[in-house]
């Protein structure tokens, strides 16, 4: 699975984005501007409610969160080490770990397809003012046509 600077790096090259430390050690990317923006991915390492617990195996677990189309959303939780994200209970977030079967290209396109997502939840006037019009139409024109 891809490692977190890798997830960086690809996250980075996206336009309008990006990150901050939130959540604890969580890095949350975001697509936007400081006062509009959406997340689309985020990468985190397992600590229980409780903190760390010495018997739970999902301790210091590397995981990957991101959005996904509703279709993605199916066919993807039906994968070993693919779930719904924890605390995104609604609107077809998953979370990758280790012995998931995706591939670092795979997970990338998947990752760039949920900045795609969330990019064209912002408003039309962020869009443009972002330089994000003929990027957002681009992957609205793939998916319909």
């Amino acid at each position: 699975m891809m490692d977190r600077p890798a997830f960086d790096a690809l996250c980075a090259s996206l336009p309008a984005t990006f990150m901050v430390a939130q959540w604890g050690a969580a890095h949350v990317w975001k697509v936007g501007n400081a006062e509009k923006n959406k997340v689309f991915a985020l990468s985190a390492f397992w600590v229980g409610k409780d903190g760390v617990d010495a018997d739970d195996p999902r301790n210091g677990q590397h995981g990957i969160v991101f959005k996904v189309a509703p279709m993605s959303f199916e066919m993807l939780t039906q994968e070993a080490g693919i779930a719904q994200a924890p605390y995104f209970a609604k609107g077809h977030w998953v979370r990758v770990v280790e012995e998931a079967p995706l591939g670092d290209d795979d997970l990338g396109a998947y990752i760039r397809e949920a900045h795609r997502i969330m990019a064209a939840s912002l408003t039309k006037k962020l869009q443009s003012e972002l330089g994000l019009t003929a990027y957002v139409a681009e992957g609205l024109g793939r998916a319909h046509g």
